[in-house]
């Protein structure tokens, strides 16, 4: 609770203790004074200054800014018109719950606004600089790209760089939604923003703290806010018109029976009175962003940031949904999938000679062939060998980690073919290793192999050894998150990938994806994407998630974009609405969940404000209902109302 918050509800509890007392004795005719100046007026005006004054002050200043018709006005005319005739008792006690409600509204909204605050949290104050051997704390935005800054154990990360020394686990919970610290070593990625948890790490920036992950995510929680969805726009411009006309409907209720048909004014004036304390539109103008704000804050504590109230109502009508493949579906990260070798060559061998083929070429292919050979020789280091593989220079396993290096000596020249492959010299003799047309190109006899992903044909001194296949590898969570959004409501999904027809449907028949387009240039995913907007309904939306810089064009066109905000490109994250800040696809259907309990809370409150409303507002002209009666439609519907957004933040 914050310190006004605090100073709200003592001025409660003082105005609540001299009330009581002064009711029960009112109600008792213990303050029936025959006095010139009416004693129970000036007693229930202390309680009334105590916990009114800042209501009244408020309208003052609004008036004078020309800022008539709002909440604090209403509830001035209302109490003192029921000051007017009399109504002492009920007049403090219209503003004494009307502050009750003002403090569980202040309350819910700071509850709503904690998780999202946890992001704001997450910005730097310095950043440490080595100079003459001291470290020197300086402003991150003095820092250029390419300086070593210094991250001591506890410290919040200030930029986006690479470790060039030290190792440590980085709590990126705050970021991530992630409870499992990250391990990093020399050589890996971290963001700004994360916690260094232990040891001392020495990172070179890449990026200068304008352009880094954490700027990035506070400027787009500062302007989450302004977008608003359709129903909350409504409620605004409803609020805009229907204050102005309760108060002239108001008036003309004060004025007209006395003076056409010349009843009583004041009987007249309290029913007034009763009925601007009902109209009070607060459960409308307070509970429906309060009810976005809170599923934006549940999402926020998944580690999901939801740029404005607008694409949770989207994301609540999202029935196709349309993926990229690589980074989104699959990892992005090339590896050995299957080794084919012809008779007589064992699967080590034909593994050695590609990796040592492509040992100086820096492609994701060559990466991923290294890789391979360098488990497979510690698998027979330590003992535990498999599929075959055995050790081509077993004399040296037994030197431990000299036997895992790749033995580059043994090739003497190499050179790139352009579109083909590679051709090698390795212990003098030609080696030749890349695709079909290569095999072809040098006139050598090969066995098509048919397996999904990159196929790297090897052939030596002119003899084909067999193949190597090498795909990327499918997120294991990324099938059960497509199984979880047709679950969530998802009607169509959709696969988009510049990969070839067999690797797409190989990936799209594993996920039990709906429909798969392959062969595509980021243009024609954006005109794959129209032709998938086309075929929806009048209330059905489509959502792309992807994580390429290709991919910000389909972002953008899409109903509701999501990006992978970990190693998505910031182009990507620019043109989502959406942002998975640990790229993981599972809390797609969650975030839905959270969209569509949202937006059921939001119509539930709207429904209910305006029937309790209706029906006392009725009661009220007609003079069946009282000042308690309008206390309840006011201030207790926007109590219930407030209490029922706060729910979208136990959305599980």
């Amino acid at each position: 609770m914050t310190k006004k918050q605090k100073n709200m509800l003592y001025r409660i509890i003082i105005t609540a203790i001299i009330y009581i007392p002064l009711f029960v004795m009112e109600h008792m005719g213990k303050l029936e004074f025959q006095t010139a100046i009416p004693v129970n007026f000036l007693l229930f005006m202390i309680p009334y200054i105590i916990v009114g004054w800042d209501i009244v002050y408020r309208a003052v200043r609004n008036i004078s800014h020309g800022q008539v018709f709002d909440e604090n006005f209403l509830m001035c005319i209302a109490t003192f018109g029921a000051l007017g005739v009399g109504e002492y008792s009920e007049a403090v006690a219209v503003m004494l719950f009307y502050q009750i409600g003002e403090l569980f509204q202040g309350y819910a909204v700071g509850k709503s606004r904690q998780s999202i605050s946890e992001m704001m949290d997450i910005c730097p104050e310095y950043a440490n600089i080595e100079e003459d051997g001291q470290l020197k704390q300086v402003d991150p935005d003095n820092v250029s790209v390419g300086d070593i800054i210094v991250i001591k154990a506890g410290e919040r990360i200030p930029l986006d760089g690479v470790v060039v020394s030290g190792t440590s686990f980085v709590d990126t919970s705050a970021l991530t939604g992630e409870s499992v610290p990250r391990k990093v070593g020399e050589g890996s990625e971290i963001i700004s923003g994360c916690v260094n948890g232990s040891g001392l790490l020495r990172v070179k920036t890449t990026k200068e703290f304008d352009d880094s992950t954490v700027a990035k995510i506070l400027e787009l929680v500062e302007n989450a806010s302004s977008k608003k969805a359709k129903v909350e726009n409504f409620i605004t411009k409803f609020a805009k018109y229907y204050t102005p006309f309760v108060v002239c409907a108001a008036v003309v209720l004060a004025a007209l029976p006395p003076l056409v048909l010349g009843q009583p004014f004041g009987e007249w004036l309290k029913r007034a009175c009763i009925f601007l304390v009902i109209s009070c539109p607060c459960a409308l103008v307070i509970s429906v962003p309060l009810g976005f704000f809170g599923g934006i804050g549940a999402a926020s504590r998944l580690g999901v940031l939801v740029k404005g109230s607008n694409y949770l109502e989207v994301l609540s009508e999202m029935k196709t949904i349309v993926f990229d493949k690589t980074g989104t579906l699959t990892k992005g990260e090339f590896v050995v999938s299957k080794i084919l070798p012809c008779e007589n060559v064992s699967e080590a061998e034909l593994l050695e000679l590609a990796a040592l083929a492509e040992g100086y070429s820096d492609h994701p292919v060559a990466g991923a062939l290294k890789a391979a050979y360098m488990e497979s020789r510690a698998e027979v280091v330590n003992g535990t060998g498999e599929n075959g593989l055995t050790c081509v220079d077993t004399d040296r396993a037994a030197e431990g980690k000299a036997a895992l290096e790749l033995s580059m000596e043994r090739v003497a020249d190499t050179r790139e073919i352009p579109g083909h492959g590679i051709e090698a010299v390795i212990d003098g003799k030609i080696v030749c290793a890349g695709n079909a047309k290569l095999m072809e190109k040098e006139g050598i006899w090969y066995e098509t192999n048919p397996e999904p992903g990159t196929v790297v044909y090897l052939a030596k001194e002119g003899l084909y050894l067999g193949s190597i296949v090498i795909a990327d590898t499918v997120k294991p969570e990324a099938k059960r998150a497509i199984s979880q959004l047709k679950q969530s409501g998802v009607s169509q999904t959709v696969m988009l990938t510049g990969d070839r027809k067999e690797v797409g449907e190989a990936v799209a028949a594993q996920l039990h994806i709906d429909q798969v387009y392959t062969d595509l240039l980021p243009g024609d995913k954006v005109e794959k994407v129209e032709n998938l907007l086309g075929q929806l309904g009048e209330k059905e939306r489509l959502g792309f998630v992807g994580d390429g810089i290709n991919d910000a064009p389909v972002l953008g066109r899409a109903d509701i974009g999501i990006a992978m905000g970990s190693m998505g490109s910031d182009a990507a994250i620019e043109a989502a609405d959406i942002v998975l800040m640990d790229d993981d696809i599972m809390k797609i259907s969650a975030v839905m969940r959270i969209a569509r309990k949202t937006l059921q809370i939001v119509k539930q409150n709207i429904v209910f404000a305006l029937l309790v409303k209706a029906a006392v507002l009725i009661l009220g002209a007609l003079g069946m209902a009282n000042m308690w009666e309008a206390v309840f439609a006011d201030v207790g519907v926007s109590v219930i109302a407030i209490l029922n957004s706060m729910r979208t933040l136990k959305v599980k």
